[in-house]
């Protein structure tokens, strides 16, 4: 059968998470800018090991209507089976989810990895840990903007893509 096989998950980003060191003068304690605002952005991705990149970003509740919504973006134009393999997050064995999974069986089929499994979602980490994370947010239309511009970038750069399945933990996904 000729499959794309996609990796995807949902993550949630928010603007008080910090990735990396911060730096301060010895016998200063380094303080990282931050606005104490609670207020974050959903997203949905999927990426393949030849270098594909889907994502659609997602304001409220990332549940299985929304799952659905990506299931039918990933769908779109593509010409051949997708595989899309994710975790057992409530989202993704929600009945509906099945039952839309069975409604486009001749062209898509879900399947489940461990629930909790950051280490197979490196997109979410090199958005998390080296772009957004190492900036200062200061309100949701800036966090939107940052995330949407990020995706963009990681989606335009099948290398980039790629270079996820190098890890230790995704090495073996690359082989098919």
């Amino acid at each position: 059968m000729n499959a794309v096989i996609f990796f995807g998950d949902e993550a949630g980003v928010r603007p008080d998470h910090h990735a990396g060191t911060a730096r301060a003068p010895k016998g200063k304690t380094p303080v990282v800018s931050s606005t104490g605002s609670r207020f974050g952005l959903n997203l949905m991705s999927a990426v393949a090991a030849q270098g594909e990149f889907r994502f659609m970003t997602v304001k409220g509740k990332a549940g299985a209507p929304r799952f659905i919504e990506f299931i039918t973006r990933l769908l779109h134009g593509m010409p051949r089976m997708v595989f899309l393999i994710v975790d057992n997050h409530p989202a993704h064995r929600a009945k509906r989810v099945k039952a839309f999974a069975e409604s486009v069986k001749d062209r898509f089929r879900l399947f489940y990895l461990p629930s909790y499994s950051p280490e197979l979602n490196p997109d979410e980490n090199d958005l998390k840990n080296n772009t957004v994370g190492k900036q200062c947010i200061t309100g949701p239309e800036q966090l939107t903007k940052a995330v949407r511009g990020t995706l963009r970038s990681i989606r335009n750069s099948p290398a980039r893509v790629r270079s996820y399945f190098n890890n230790e933990t995704t090495r073996y996904a690359a082989c098919v």
